[in-house]
């Protein structure tokens, strides 16, 4: 079978959500239309099925190639983003070096993990392998979210370091996998259908 993992559009910024709740923001105005630009570049696609992160941001960017290709989307809790249940969230280009996520993971790279990135991993790769099992045969597009994509090709190349691979909005993975267990990875972050709708990150520059 076939994964097609496309990292979640823009979303808007959140930031200290007042109610306390976790921030789990719609697309901004730029991500509406990263989210329409995938669904056009995948449209031609042999899709058999959608999934997607129950989180906002990956719902809505799975929601125009549902509308194109006629198939709905099926949500899943264990393809939710690392910081889940963060009150905050804000999109990585417009942080810099002063920001608050990005000193965190300064003073402690584990923390975007909530402190337990074992569980983290274990249930990213459960869900991908969940999907492998049971559509076989089938081409499966997944939206979800960086880290998740980061760490199951983390996973599969047997990497050390959780943060190598960090796909753009809207970036495009696919991996061939079998259930006997083989796994192979045909391309990473394709982005050639967001050329001109994407922002690089500040990193690096001072407030």
């Amino acid at each position: 079978m076939d994964l097609i993992i496309v990292r979640h559009a823009r979303p808007q910024r959140i930031e200290n959500n007042d109610t306390g709740s976790p921030a789990d923001p719609s697309l901004s105005e730029l991500g509406v239309k990263q989210a329409e630009a995938v669904a056009n570049f995948l449209r031609e696609e042999k899709v058999d099925r959608i999934v997607s992160s129950s989180m906002k941001r990956a719902v809505e960017t799975a929601q125009p190639l549902s509308s194109m290709v006629n198939k709905t989307i099926s949500q899943r809790d264990d393809l939710r983003e690392s910081d889940h249940n963060s009150s905050s969230y804000i999109p990585v280009e417009e942080m810099t070096y002063d920001s608050a996520p990005v000193q965190a993971y300064m003073n402690d790279p584990q923390a975007v993990f909530e402190g337990d990135y074992d569980a983290f991993r274990n249930r990213v790769v459960g869900a991908f392998n969940d999907l492998i099992v049971t559509h076989k045969g089938e081409t499966v597009v997944v939206f979800c979210h960086g880290m998740v994509t980061s760490v199951y090709l983390q996973t599969l190349w047997e990497l050390e370091n959780p943060f190598m691979i960090q796909p753009d909005y809207t970036g495009i993975t696919r991996v061939q996998a079998s259930s006997s267990g083989f796994r192979t990875v045909r391309s990473i972050n394709e982005t050639g259908h967001v050329r001109d709708l994407i922002e690089r990150p500040k990193f690096g520059k001072k407030n």
